[in-house]
């Protein structure tokens, strides 16, 4: 899937508790009793924490971890979450509150050793959907988001349901024609304003691939929002990828070439790629990391497999919607900005510049019918 994936972000640790380890608990919900396992490593940069809930098909999320003396918090920013907790004296119970937009239910947490841990579920791979597969939806419900909610997501939950959560149809739109938000026009404001929740099953079984998961949404939006466009071209402040002076440093990908492409953070600023080609890149930056559409042109083909590492300014990861803290850029192991970790980890530059670029020019819109 297309979707970048925010994963496990590196933190400080300012106490002198060692809380790395396996930690468990019941978060009780209005709904149902769900179990929640919050793994804590060590990373190259003081702690990383993965967040699992067992009850709801056990996928990993990554989250920030800060720690001050005695109270830990964890932020999960992909889902607009976040865990303030006290440790205990003996560092074995973590007491405290998980809040999720308006919500705030008490989750207490104690450390396990691996015979008491809760098993994870084992992630549910699901075979490619057939290439004359019906693109279209069997059933989506659309429902405004929670106010206040924090965070926004376009992922899979479970065996072949998909979820947005905090999504304007601006965020919608992105990502059905994987343009940047700037490239569309004539929209009424309240397509970038308000906000809704999908849960979308496709007619068809199997994983869809980027370009028919694209074809599904876009008929989503047709059929639900009755958007109608035409498409035009015009001049825009863009950033262009091009080749360095000392040439790409990009390895070829050994993946089959019908793979999908993956891309996810590590970390704010620690991008992984696998293959990918360049394309697959410049989407990624536009849509995750900056203000404005990215173009290539660095000429080349192929997809590659690389490692990016960064420290990203206050003007980038705007588009998660929520504040996500970053590496400090005065830490003596701090990587460089984007532009020089480009120029020196892939032999590429990022230029801005102003280049004719298409875009969507809305003709009809509505909010969408009812489910």
């Amino acid at each position: 899937m297309k979707t970048a994936v925010l994963a496990v972000l590196a933190a400080s640790c300012l106490c002198g508790q060692d809380i790395t380890g396996t930690w468990q608990g019941i978060l009780q919900t209005p709904q149902r009793d769900l179990r929640i396992v919050i793994k804590i490593d060590k990373a190259e940069q003081g702690l990383k924490a993965t967040m699992y809930s067992i009850d709801q098909g056990g996928q990993a999320i990554g989250g920030t971890v800060t720690i001050q003396g005695p109270a830990v918090m964890i932020a999960v920013p992909g889902i607009g979450g976040t865990y303030e907790a006290k440790l205990d004296s003996d560092a074995v119970n973590l007491n405290g509150n998980w809040s999720q937009g308006p919500q705030h239910v008490a989750l207490n947490l104690k450390r396990v050793n691996a015979q008491e841990a809760w098993p994870i579920p084992q992630p549910v791979r699901l075979k490619s959907m057939a290439a004359d597969a019906p693109l279209e939806f069997e059933v989506a419900t659309i429902k405004p988001s929670q106010p206040g909610r924090l965070g926004k997501a376009i992922t899979m939950r479970g065996p072949g349901e998909f979820l947005t959560i905090n999504t304007s149809l601006d965020d919608l739109i992105v990502f059905a024609y994987e343009i940047h938000v700037r490239q569309i026009s004539g929209a009424p404001a309240w397509c970038g304003s308000d906000l809704y929740d999908i849960t979308a099953k496709p007619e068809a079984g199997g994983m869809p691939n980027s370009k028919q998961l694209e074809v599904m949404f876009q008929k989503l939006l047709a059929d639900r929002f009755k958007l109608a466009f035409h498409r035009d071209k015009k001049e825009l402040s863009v950033y262009a990828i091009t080749m360095g002076k000392t040439g790409a440093k990009l390895a070829k990908s050994t993946a089959v070439p019908s793979s999908l492409p993956g891309l996810s953070f590590r970390g704010l600023g620690h991008l992984v790629a696998r293959n990918a080609n360049m394309a697959d890149f410049a989407t990624l930056l536009q849509s995750v990391v900056l203000d404005r559409p990215v173009v290539d042109q660095t000429g080349l083909s192929g997809r590659f497999d690389f490692t990016l590492k960064f420290t990203p300014d206050e003007f980038q990861f705007r588009n998660l919607g929520t504040q996500v803290p970053r590496p400090a850029a005065d830490a003596p192991d701090a990587p460089p900005d984007l532009t020089t970790a480009l120029q020196q980890q892939l032999g590429l530059k990022l230029v801005g510049t102003k280049a004719p670029v298409e875009i969507l020019v809305i003709d009809h819109v509505e909010g969408p019918s009812p489910n």
